[in-house]
């Protein structure tokens, strides 16, 4: 009997350990666009709380194709509001979402000889071969892309060049690597440590595209499974000093 006594507290102690484990780390499921931003306020957020955070990142399409299937995020922290909103609706977040923050645009070379300009008539360039973007299908950024080029009136001369990235991440990589000629990304990214000084960037003008209006939401599994350290990641997201944060990345808060 004592045998089986021993067994069963061994039991209880493992279940507490891994519940202990659970409620000290958040996964959160996140748009490319937020990479380099994202790691300072997980930085700053770790220190603060102790709680550890995994992040996932995506195109906010193919995140909300994923949670839809299943996988195990906590948070979700979209490009756009309407794959949040989407999720919602769905039953597969508690809450409707909430912006923390807008986004920018910016065209960026890493070629030496081509120069962004704000009318983007260097995407008609002979000097351009290739235009990389993210996927306008699942990536907030890359619908911005195809508004912008839309205002100027170049999609239709532009359209044979472009090149698709699964998400910022990818559309980056054809850019820093100089596969594609030039490309649309997020502000946050060139305003990066990782990325300041590498190549030629120029705000696209905001009237060009909707504002890229970025939510999150706590998520069911969020909910269910881990919800004091969902809650809390949520909460500091919305905190003044991640906001601080944000703006320096480029990111505009209302």
């Amino acid at each position: 009997m004592k045998k089986f006594k021993s067994i069963a507290l061994v039991c209880v102690f493992f279940l507490m350990t891994i519940t202990s484990f659970a409620q000290n780390k958040v996964t959160v499921a996140a748009a490319a666009n937020v990479q380099f931003v994202l790691a300072e306020l997980t930085k700053d957020f770790e220190s603060a709380t102790g709680i550890k955070t995994e992040i996932i990142l995506n195109s906010s399409g193919k995140l909300t194709a994923q949670i839809k299937e299943g996988a195990p995020y906590d948070i979700f922290v979209s490009a756009d509001m309407k794959y949040p909103e989407e999720l919602y609706k769905s039953g597969f977040a508690t809450d409707a979402p909430k912006v923390y923050a807008n986004g920018l645009l910016v065209l960026w070379t890493t070629r030496t000889g081509i120069k962004p300009d704000d009318a983007l008539n260097a995407l008609t360039s002979d000097e351009v071969k290739k235009i990389a973007i993210a996927n306008p299908e699942t990536a907030p950024y890359g619908t911005a892309s195809v508004e912008a080029m839309n205002y100027y009136k170049v999609y239709d001369k532009v359209k044979n060049k472009l090149v698709y990235g699964e998400s910022i991440s990818q559309t980056n990589q054809y850019i820093i690597s100089g596969s594609a000629d030039i490309g649309f990304t997020a502000k946050s990214i060139v305003l990066s440590n990782e990325m300041q000084g590498k190549g030629t960037w120029m705000d696209v003008n905001r009237k060009a595209y909707n504002s890229i209006k970025q939510g999150a939401v706590i998520l069911k599994h969020g909910k269910e499974a881990n919800y004091d350290a969902s809650k809390k990641f949520y909460d500091y997201l919305y905190s003044d000093k991640a906001k601080n944060i944000l703006k320096k990345y480029g990111y505009v808060i209302d």
